[in-house]
């Protein structure tokens, strides 16, 4: 198994790299389109704004082959920003397309909610049944790690693999044959972030 990180001059790196290397899979930069052709698995982490983002990506020649790589069903790994653009769209960028790939958009939480935004802290991934693979030797009610202000609004629920409150229940984390995506960071989540992130390089070992 090759893993690549996707490195678009943002996000956490470097301990996204440390986790990969801890659970035994050492993972390599993806910083130019010639890169995808010697890895695997693609790994998305992401930190900033779904717009920067896009223009960034773009800049540096990954979106194209970003695309592909998901046209191609081929092993996708994302985290916090490298989950919310698999949507089409984000409040927080109007008029910015995202990737598509997942249906529904990014929906920013209610400032009226009473509760603090972002959304910043230890809180719990309700693990589905489908997602029984990916939350092996996890507990059902387990508690991840969160920075972020908005969230999918997921409209295919068979995508679901679990779902955590926040003054609305959304959407943290989504799984396909070929893809785990999760809103909260398993990089910052200690045992249970290092195992979840095990789980999904076995699904495409």
């Amino acid at each position: 198994m090759k893993l690549g990180v996707l490195d678009y001059g943002a996000g956490n790196l470097r301990s996204v790299l440390n986790a990969f290397a801890t659970i035994g899979h050492p993972a390599k930069l993806v910083a130019g389109p010639a890169d995808f052709d010697d890895i695997d698995t693609l790994v998305f982490p992401g930190q900033g704004a779904f717009g920067d983002s896009v223009r960034i990506i773009k800049q540096n020649q990954l979106w194209d082959p970003l695309k592909a790589w998901l046209a191609d069903e081929r092993p996708y790994i994302g985290i916090c920003l490298g989950y919310q653009l698999l949507f089409a769209s984000s409040e927080e960028s109007p008029g910015v397309e995202g990737l598509g790939v997942a249906p529904g958009r990014v929906r920013k939480f209610a400032p009226d909610s009473g509760l603090k935004i972002p959304h910043m802290g230890w809180n719990q991934a309700e693990w589905t049944p489908r997602a029984a693979a990916l939350h092996e030797g996890i507990p059902a009610s387990s508690y991840v790690y969160f920075v972020h202000s908005y969230y999918p609004e997921v409209e295919d629920e068979n995508l679901i693999a679990c779902a955590t409150d926040y003054g609305t229940s959304f959407a943290s984390g989504i799984i396909k044959p070929n893809l785990v995506a999760v809103q909260f960071h398993p990089e910052k989540s200690q045992e249970t972030g290092l195992r979840l992130l095990k789980n999904a390089v076995g699904l495409f070992s």
